[in-house]
């Protein structure tokens, strides 16, 4: 087990069903964290509404676990700041431009999906936990996914091992976290706008029951999307957006 500079633990694991699982797991053991959970192969890790979410050995997949000290209702900003945390991590393999954020959880290189995140609350015996989990494509990028995707080692000549591509994110989310804590949503709020992809275009969003088209206008104080569709404005708190 290594100590990461920000004081979270880092446990690396050759083999594990999935990274939020063993957060899971460890909850009840009373552990407040932070710490992630690190698998060099995962083989049964998911995303969004359960869906698989398919990795190769060399690939990242982390969960961090620690107690978020705010609100309930606000937790879900968080999934923001992981997202900008993960592409400043990036920042330092790929050239800036080529990244970008989709709404409400992706960071993509040239368009296709390069990286997602997953928010979970688990309940502990120390207390609630947030679980952080993400994925990045460092060496593979899988086909048959209803969105294009993309893997770290066509866009650069370096890419992190899992541990160092950690210790990266781990360092920029603790940054954005102070933040975050200090001023609020604001600030966060028009980081992450800077870095979306789509602001001002037509999109489509898919709902569980309906699928709509409009203008993405961006994002609002509480995270959820805004759409412009047609002569009506929606407030979008989740669904999966295609360009």
């Amino acid at each position: 087990m290594a100590r990461l500079p920000s004081g979270a633990y880092l446990d690396i694991f050759e083999t594990l069903d999935s990274t939020s699982m063993e957060a899971r797991r460890r909850a009840p053991l009373g552990e407040p964290g932070p710490r992630w959970f690190i698998a060099l192969r995962q083989i049964a890790g998911y995303g969004r509404q359960g869906r698989a979410w398919r990795q190769a050995t060399g690939d990242f997949a982390g969960t961090l676990a620690f107690k978020p000290q705010a609100a309930a209702s606000v937790l879900g900003q968080i999934s923001f700041i992981a997202a900008l945390a993960v592409a400043s991590a990036l920042d330092e393999y790929v050239e800036p431009e080529k990244l970008a954020l989709k709404w409400p959880n992706d960071i993509l290189i040239n368009g296709a999906k390069a990286a997602g995140i997953l928010l979970e609350h688990i309940d502990g015996d120390g207390g609630a936990l947030l679980a952080v989990g993400i994925g990045v494509n460092i060496v593979s990028a899988p086909s048959d996914v209803a969105y294009p995707t993309a893997r770290l080692v066509d866009h650069t000549e370096r890419p992190p091992s899992p541990a160092d591509l950690a210790a990266h994110i781990d360092h920029h989310f603790w940054a954005y976290m102070k933040d975050w804590r200090a001023n609020g949503f604001a600030n966060i709020r028009q980081l992450w706008l800077t870095r979306a992809r789509g602001i001002g275009e037509t999109i489509t969003v898919r709902l569980p029951n309906e699928e709509l088209s409009g203008v993405f206008e961006g994002i609002d104080e509480s995270g959820a999307l805004i759409l412009q569709s047609g002569a009506e404005k929606r407030i979008i708190s989740a669904g999966d957006v295609f360009f």
